[in-house]
């Protein structure tokens, strides 16, 4: 019965698209997030010694 639903079950790009959107939105997010902060690491500003 598993075998006869999957094959019953034709394409499925929108459940792709439905997982892997959120997916990589996030992923692409937390790169950007790693970035600002190894720049600020780096690159500390005057106005953050100050605090």
């Amino acid at each position: 019965m598993g075998t006869l639903a999957i094959l019953a079950h034709q394409g499925g790009w929108d459940e792709v698209l439905l997982v892997g959107g959120p997916m990589f939105v996030i992923a692409g997010l937390l790169v950007l997030a790693k970035r600002r902060v190894d720049a600020k690491v780096e690159n500390p500003s005057k106005s953050d010694a100050d605090h």
